[in-house]
């Protein structure tokens, strides 16, 4: 059946149902459930246009701090284009049916315009009946609205394609996509089509969230490590969980509405909400703080990674031994998604990170690793922190002392290449400008010294022919040279 038998059928199905005679069939149920709404709220099937209800000043002011502003491109770049070749319009509402947007070809908008369908119209179901934007709303789904579908018999040479979009923060409906056109431009493909861009929509948003998120956690952090290993938590404007301290249990999301400066966290405790330039920073008053467990890291060196969890030895992959180098690098924490690039590159999967930190947390125990962000919550120390802060204070000495090879040599991870090569540059600058000829002498006797040719150059200058390591120094270098 093409688009005009059926544009006929559903023509005299209409008449049929909300004429005086008894219909002898049905409409689909999403189509008979929106007339039921329409109905019930009053809107004449004779309607002839939607009320226009905001000035052009007003429109500009919500257009501004709508959400989907911020992912209009995308939306242009996935429909407008098709939707002009096929003689459609492209729409955005808000969710209360608000044409914020609409785009398309010329001739379809002067139609448009004819039946209101342009921007400051409301096409919610209970302004203007059943209809592609305001049937999406309403029903919270993709829905597709042809011909005498439509409940107000001026828009039956229409058809539309709708489908409604969510803040990925709280799941609330915040507007609608729709593909609009005359009857005879009806598509089998638009319902796809308006979905697609609705779940891209969604998921640009998403990013966008994302980066908000750890912008705020970035500025925001230092407020939750002045708690110690205080139980705390920091907490988004609306309430989601970014960041948290050693706690028993929270969930993703708290509800802070109403401005409450204590909450009940569902399990008997009760928490101070407290309200930060940015979000809101939670704490748990009185409660028991636990002995803080302790971390030992041995990175350095060309052996078997360890992590020292209370005195107890445990042998770590080189991968897990990875992550806590990256997690002791960061006392802050990092997200998975952080943690994937700085292992992986651009090549990784943020699930692979958080499969491994879950096997990890497993491994070391309660009181070690915390999560949103990943980080360490123990009292942690490692040989390549306890070397660089020797070399910070200039205490080299100690550093040579500490220093037992390269950071995690076998390791490929972007990141820890970068840091390895920094902290082996770092110390023996400091070395070389030292002047220290012990110094530098027990800098050739570490695996990274052994292999520098400077090195060997600066003590064959500087020992004396009489010295005892000298020959040492002089086959090195000859070595070296070949």
């Amino acid at each position: 059946m093409d688009a005009a038998q059926e544009a006929r059928r559903l023509s005299e199905l209409y008449d049929e149902v909300l004429g005086e005679g008894r219909a002898p069939a049905m409409p689909r149920p999403l189509v008979a459930e929106s007339w039921q709404r329409s109905l019930a709220a009053s809107v004449d099937p004779e309607l002839d246009a939607p009320p226009m209800v905001v000035s052009a000043d007003l429109l500009e002011t919500l257009r501004e701090n709508h959400p989907l502003r911020a992912v209009l491109p995308v939306l242009r770049e996935t429909l407008t284009t098709i939707a002009d070749e096929a003689s459609h319009i492209m729409i955005v509402t808000d969710a209360q049916g608000l044409i914020l947007w609409r785009e398309g070809a010329a001739d379809v908008r002067r139609q448009a315009d004819r039946i209101a369908l342009s921007e400051g119209a409301v096409w919610a179901e209970d302004a203007i009946g059943t209809n592609g934007m305001g049937t999406a709303l309403a029903a919270d789904q993709p829905v597709q609205i042809h011909s005498a579908e439509h409940l107000v018999r001026r828009i039956h040479a229409w058809t539309c394609a709708a489908a409604p979009v969510h803040d990925p923060d709280t799941g609330k409906l915040i507007g609608a996509v729709d593909v609009s056109g005359p009857l005879r431009t009806v598509h089998p493909a638009m319902m796809a089509l308006v979905t697609a861009a609705a779940q891209l929509a969604e998921g640009q948003l998403r990013v966008r969230m994302a980066a908000a998120d750890e912008q705020l956690r970035a500025r925001n952090m230092r407020h939750l490590t002045a708690l110690g290993d205080a139980p705390g938590a920091l907490l988004t404007p609306t309430g989601r969980v970014l960041a948290v301290q050693p706690l028993a249990w929270l969930p993703d999301r708290l509800d802070i509405s109403g401005g409450a400066e204590r909450i009940e966290l569902g399990d008997g405790r009760e928490a101070v909400v407290e309200q930060l330039d940015e979000g809101y920073l939670l704490r748990i008053p009185g409660a028991v703080r636990g002995h803080r467990r302790s971390l030992r890291l041995k990175l350095l060196g060309s052996g078997q990674p360890i992590a020292v969890v209370g005195g107890r030895e445990i042998a770590l992959t080189l991968r897990r031994a990875e992550v806590l180098a990256l997690l002791l690098l960061h006392p802050s924490g990092l997200t998975a998604e952080q943690l994937m690039l700085q292992l992986y590159g651009d090549e990784g999967n943020p699930t692979t990170v958080r499969a491994e930190m879950h096997r990890l947390r497993n491994l070391l125990g309660v009181g070690i690793l915390d999560t949103k962000p990943y980080r360490i919550i123990a009292a942690v120390s490692g040989d390549v922190t306890d070397v660089q802060a020797a070399v910070r204070r200039g205490e080299l000495p100690k550093a040579l002392e500490l220093y037992a090879g390269p950071l995690l040599g076998r390791s490929d991870a972007p990141a820890l290449r970068a840091e390895r090569d920094e902290l082996d540059a770092t110390l023996r600058r400091a070395v070389l400008d030292s002047g220290d000829t012990d110094l530098v002498w027990r800098f050739a006797q570490t695996a990274t010294g052994a292999e520098d040719l400077e090195v060997f150059e600066v003590l064959e200058r500087a020992l004396p022919s009489t010295d005892h390591r000298r020959p040492a120094v002089i086959a090195r270098l000859d070595r070296l040279a070949r």
